[in-house]
């Protein structure tokens, strides 16, 4: 495997890491790339331009870590090979209290159908939030807010039409919002957390499926947790109901929406200043 930056990700005793995910974000706290890792435990990104990075690693069961590292002028860094530490159990809990969502180091992204035949991307990069982790942890709450203007899919004219008023209509709708109704366990590391979720002015009770990651010390001095959630949204539910037809009667953009959200959070009331 080649490219950008380079990683190989195992676990004690030398077995491989899948699914784990490298996090690449600039001086600026901008991501500049996100790539999970292959059965062998191997991640490269595509060739990033000469400069610093850091470098955060995530994977289920582990303990999150974080790296800074150097890419030359050709494109290319090395993080090597690099050994996660196991959380000390499956179901080891965050420790109570408060906890910040880090904006540059989470992501959320939404997918729809395009044309009936492919998928369209779309990512929400600005998202904060509070965590209250409780104890017992099913009193824990989640406030958590995203610019809906942040709406980003690489494509400016695409872009405009999502925060037009036959979409999101952001100038009536900032702010999408979410306040967290309930917290069950359903696996020793997986959670059905509810809420009411306020999107185009409408309100509506939602659940995610969420996948606890761990927690951990990060390179600034602080704690991190890491979380993964899911849901599907029905965008007529919200009163999104553009219905632009091709001609051959298929609807450009689906009904159906998944929403993924990649959390980390840091322990305490604010967050690091890089």
């Amino acid at each position: 495997m080649s490219g950008g930056l380079r990683a190989q990700l195992r676990a004690n005793g030398g077995w491989p890491v899948e699914n784990a995910v490298l996090t690449v974000t600039d001086l600026n706290g901008r991501q500049v790339a996100r790539q999970v890792t292959d059965a062998k435990g191997a991640v490269a990104t595509e060739p990033l331009p000469p400069g610093v990075y850091t470098a955060v690693i995530t994977a289920p069961g582990y303990n999150p870590m974080a790296r800074t590292v150097q890419v030359g002028s050709d494109g290319a860094g090395l993080l090597g090979d690099i050994s996660l530490a196991p959380v000390a159990e499956a179901v080891a809990l965050p420790p109570a209290g408060p906890w910040m969502i880090d904006p540059v180091h989470s992501s959320v992204v939404a997918t729809a159908r395009h044309m009936g035949i492919a998928s369209i991307k779309v990512r929400f990069p600005d998202v904060v939030g509070r965590i209250e982790i409780g104890r017992p942890v099913e009193r824990s709450s989640v406030q958590a807010e995203i610019k809906a203007a942040s709406i980003e899919s690489g494509i400016k004219m695409r872009d405009d039409h999502l925060r037009s008023a036959e979409f999101l209509d952001v100038d009536a709708h900032p702010v999408i919002g979410f306040r967290s109704t309930g917290l069950s366990q359903r696996g020793t590391d997986t959670w059905v957390l509810a809420g009411d979720l306020t999107l185009h002015g409408e309100h509506r009770q939602v659940e995610l499926d969420l996948r606890y990651n761990g927690h951990g010390p990060d390179p600034w001095g602080g704690v991190r947790a890491s979380f993964h959630a899911e849901t599907q949204l029905h965008r007529n539910d919200f009163s999104i109901n553009y219905s632009a037809m091709v001609r051959a009667g298929v609807a450009v953009i689906g009904t159906t929406v998944k929403v993924e959200l990649d959390i980390e959070a840091v322990q305490g009331e604010s967050l690091p200043q890089f």
